[in-house]
């Protein structure tokens, strides 16, 4: 019986996708002119643990890359290889090869032979070329290699090093290959396996946190010990990422690595002959790290639980409406045992929802690389600024937004901010600013894509419009002109590269954004800069609604698109047309949605002096919606109307009421474009 690795794949892949970001997010705040060391060992140890995994998983290319790259960090790490920006491109480049490789064997197929063939033969022509540039320094750091060498016995090994390896806990059946992988890091000079403990002693000197980043795969954390008695103490030292593969959960326990770089640089430093013993840390720091603990889940897992919550909500709703009619005092224990149940499923909801939200910084993390590699193409300075990253949005918007985002983030490098040249001759800094921001803001989350270009320009955007037949005025507010950009096919660049200005992209950015439940508005000013704001719902499951009724039929208006229902007078209506009325609200004259109109509704109110009208925000501009009656306010579970039926204009999902009846989800942007059609008319009207 052999050990069987293959269940542990996800867990290698999992935590070398982690590594990878890391290393970039590293390599992108580097400061090549004095580098942090801290920062160069993280850097080095993220490329040492995916090699060591790869080569317990067999992915030999994998293994082969990462080991040129490790060699090159080790090498920089130590100051033997003079760090610039060309090297830090290639490192760049060999993290996008590693996770094509990574990709490759997580679809069970070989990574692209002739990239593996490039980057290695890149990566050592730069170890060449290296070599030859610091020969001058060369004699001084061997002087200084052999002086500190004479101080120390050879017997004696570098501070923290492991000569002896336990494992415990493991089947006899399991040692020739936990034997092997430890073959990786010394030869092996000696092995015993007592009870169920192999106890492995090493000729190498690498360290415990070096062991541990590699076997963290396939042992727990907790069945390694090190140097005998030392065990404590050495383990107590290395602190890492250490993940078990149980059936489909994986429990993984993170912990931070900046004091890790600093004790395995320390570990590298020549030591006098008597080394001096390590302080034990307190038990209750030891602890600390288990409780730091976190699961790791499907999200098909937590999908599951959350439709589950939504069916405990919708069977709440159904007791509500089956006790409705209850004599409160009769059956008061029943009425509080509910009311109870109501509190419970709400509390229950939260915190299931709260499992699938990430901060936002797991989108914004994706920009720096972005952002550096096209600022360089375009010949531009920007300089990027995250707000917000703490500000949390269900992890499934965020992976659904960042197609827009990257479209709305490489439009504002190349039609936003100007070059170097034209930004210095407006007096402004030659280097432009990106800001992405997000914000909460009642229900919904903001996300910010700001720049501080040029802005729009409204006479070119105006032209162009005309140009491609669409209905403009001069009249136009400043607002609807912005959202000209949105129409398919606009664009306004001079020039198409390959980077933007094809006239693709823009609608397909407000449409998926739209499908999502949200809006996008612009905010601009010339020479100053502009700002495009993604406003989304903060989950897509579980939503308030406001249940109205339209004739015989009830619908769900989201309640944060509501901003006050009222019963209107006879002087606050203005007819334009036959069939379109104006409301004038608070000073603005508001076009009317009549409901029985748009979805052709018999039995309605149709007079709206007897009827309810609700004043609804949408994309940043206000209109009334004519409805029956308020029937009250709703906790609803959304289900997708398109995905078991078809996509019907007006509304964008459906729910299941407490009787078991199904309401419609109104879309608010559908409703707000029937009531633009007045909007000429109503720009045309002035109070008296």
């Amino acid at each position: 019986m052999t050990l069987d690795i293959a269940e542990f794949y996800q867990t290698f892949f999992d935590e070398a996708d982690e590594l990878l970001d890391e290393m970039e997010r590293l390599l992108i705040d580097l400061d090549i002119e004095t580098p942090d060391s801290e920062d160069l060992n993280a850097i080095f140890r993220a490329a040492h643990s995916i090699k060591g995994g790869a080569g317990t998983f067999g992915f030999t290319h994998l293994q082969e890359t990462t080991h040129l790259l490790e060699n090159l960090l080790d090498r920089a790490r130590h100051g033997e290889l003079v760090l610039d920006r060309t090297a830090v491109d290639l490192f760049l480049e060999c993290r996008d090869v590693l996770k094509g490789q990574i990709d490759a064997y997580r679809a069970s197929a070989e990574p692209d032979k002739q990239a593996f063939d490039d980057m290695a033969q890149r990566l050592r022509t730069l170890d060449e070329q290296g070599s030859g540039a610091l020969a001058a320094d060369s004699g001084a750091a061997a002087a200084a290699s052999e002086t500190a060498e004479a101080a120390q016995p050879e017997s004696a090994p570098p501070a923290g090093a492991v000569r002896q390896v336990s494992i415990s806990g493991i089947e006899e059946s399991k040692c020739a290959a936990l034997v092997e992988e430890l073959g990786l890091f010394g030869d092996i000079e000696s092995q015993t396996f007592e009870g169920d403990t192999l106890t492995v002693t090493l000729a190498g000197h690498a360290s415990a946190e070096d062991i541990e980043s590699v076997l963290c795969f396939v042992v727990d954390a907790d069945q390694l010990h090190f140097n005998g008695a030392a065990a404590e103490d050495a383990a107590a030292q290395a602190e890492t990422v250490v993940a078990q593969a149980v059936s489909e959960v994986v429990a993984e326990e993170h912990a931070s690595r900046a004091q890790d770089a600093a004790a395995s640089d320390e570990a590298k430093a020549p030591t006098s002959a008597t080394p001096a013993a390590p302080a034990a840390k307190p038990k209750a720091a030891a602890k600390s790290a288990g409780e730091s603990s976190s699961l790791r889940v499907s999200t098909e897992k937590v999908d599951e639980i959350i439709n589950l919550v939504g069916e405990l909500v919708i069977t709440q709703s159904m007791l509500e409406q089956t006790i409705g009619g209850l004599d409160s005092e009769a059956h008061s224990a029943l009425l509080e045992g509910l009311n109870q149940l109501q509190r419970n499923a709400r509390d229950l909801q939260e915190a299931v929802m709260s499992v699938r939200m990430m901060p936002m910084d797991y989108a914004f993390n994706r920009f720096p690389r972005l952002v550096r590699d096209l600022s360089r193409k375009l010949g531009k300075e920007i300089n990027l600024v995250t707000e917000g990253e703490s500000t949390e949005l269900d992890k499934g918007l965020i992976e659904r937004i960042m197609d827009p985002m990257t479209h709305l983030v490489r439009n504002s490098l190349d039609h936003g901010i100007e070059t170097p040249e034209r930004r210095t001759a407006a007096g402004k800094p030659a280097a432009g600013t990106l800001t992405l921001a997000a914000q909460h803001q009642g229900g919904s989350i903001l996300i910010d894509i700001s720049d501080d270009g040029a802005g729009l320009d409204r006479e070119r955007i105006l032209s162009k419009a005309r140009q491609n037949g669409l209905s403009v005025t001069d009249t136009m507010s400043d607002d609807e002109v912005w959202q000209l950009i949105f129409a398919p096919g606009f664009s306004t660049a001079e020039a198409v590269t390959d980077v933007s200005g094809r006239g693709v992209g823009m609608d397909v950015v407000k449409r998926n954004i739209q499908e999502l439940g949200g809006h996008v508005d612009i905010r601009s000013a010339a020479g100053q800069g502009t700002t495009i704001r993604i406003v989304l719902p903060l989950t897509l499951a579980i939503m308030d609604g406001m249940l109205i009724r339209v004739g015989e039929e009830v619908f769900i208006m989201p309640l944060g698109a509501i901003k006050e229902s009222m019963q209107v007078q006879a002087d606050q209506l203005k007819r334009v047309s036959q069939d379109k009325q104006l409301v004038y609200v608070r000073g603005e004259y508001l076009p009317l949605v009549e409901m029985h109109r748009v979805f052709d509704i018999d039995g309605a109110q149709t007079d709206v002096l007897r009827g309810i009208v609700m004043v609804i925000e949408s994309e940043g501009r206000h209109f009334a919606v004519l409805v029956d009656e308020l029937v009250g306010q709703r906790q609803v579970v959304v289900k997708n109307l398109e995905t078991n039926y078809r996509k019907v204009v007006g509304i964008s999902a459906a729910t299941i009421l407490g009787d078991g009846s199904v309401a419609l989800i109104l879309d608010v942007v559908a409703l707000s474009r029937a009531g633009r059609q007045s909007e000429t008319q109503v720009r045309q009207v002035a109070p008296a």
